[in-house]
């Protein structure tokens, strides 16, 4: 998608507006836009330097950039990591984050633990981001900051994807990103799978989707598979898949257009 030239926006009426951070990688996105429609009103994307730390990286981007200093109404900051865990609401113990995470990934020095509550999906998330990211950020936006995990707005907005449909179809979602991929499978509008798989190659994705596929007993003709987001070599991941499965379809080509719809629909 096409920067949004920030210039063209009237920052003196920042407080009226909500600012989004994307947290990646290679970089940080940035989408400016009204509470009360959808349309953007500014979005930039910033490289990453590869000589500079990720917290260096970022105090510099905000050292640059005079819009990230100004007040917003609300401030929604996303980590992008494979890095989470998910589980059923009934079992989470806000106290017992940090031991729960640890369950599923080793410990790492400088993260901080966080979580979501999905109470529409019956979920808690809990995830891990950068410890000094994460206070430099909470002390710039102090109390209008709120942190989600990268895939805590795409599990709302994938839930309403193919609602016209047949309700009795399962569906798994993909969602793409350079060196990694989101999976989420839904049955009966409920939530049956939920990860995040590193992926070097395109076989990579195409092992861990064909073979969710099979363990979860999707059917290769009823049963339907979306894809979002980008990566290297997508067009081959989508023609291999259409082999095996007679319903692939493309939920959106463009990866922050995307994005910015899944925020729309989680606020």
């Amino acid at each position: 998608m096409p920067e949004r030239a920030i210039n063209k926006i009237d920052l003196n009426k920042s407080e009226q507006l909500i600012l989004s951070i994307r947290l990646r990688a290679d970089g940080f996105s940035f989408t400016i836009y009204h509470p009360l429609d959808e349309q953007v009103r500014a979005s930039v994307y910033k490289e990453a330097e590869l000589s500079l730390t990720f917290i260096a990286n970022l105090k510099q981007v905000f050292s640059e950039s005079n819009f990230l200093t100004r007040p917003y109404k609300q401030v929604d900051i996303i980590a992008e990591s494979t890095r989470f865990t998910a589980l059923p609401l009934n079992l989470f113990d806000e106290k017992q984050t940090e031991f729960i995470f640890a369950y599923n990934h080793l410990k790492r020095e400088n993260e901080t633990i966080l979580h979501n509550v999905l109470k529409k999906h019956n979920m808690a998330l809990i995830f891990g981001m950068d410890e000094y990211a994460h206070q430099f950020l909470t002390k710039q936006y102090s109390h209008r900051a709120s942190f989600y995990s990268q895939v805590t707005p795409l599990i709302d907005y994938f839930s309403t994807i193919g609602e016209e449909e047949n309700i009795l179809s399962k569906k798994m979602y993909l969602y793409l990103h350079e060196k990694y991929i989101d999976i989420c499978c839904l049955g009966y509008k409920r939530i049956i799978y939920l990860n995040s798989f590193e992926c070097k190659h395109t076989e990579d994705c195409l092992y861990y989707a064909l073979h969710l596929w099979k363990q979860i007993g999707f059917n290769q003709k009823a049963d339907d598979l979306y894809f979002a987001g980008t990566m290297p070599d997508k067009k081959k991941l989508i023609k291999e898949l259409k082999r095996y499965i007679l319903n692939v379809r493309t939920m959106d080509s463009g990866d922050n257009v995307f994005y910015e719809r899944a925020l729309f629909q989680f606020h």
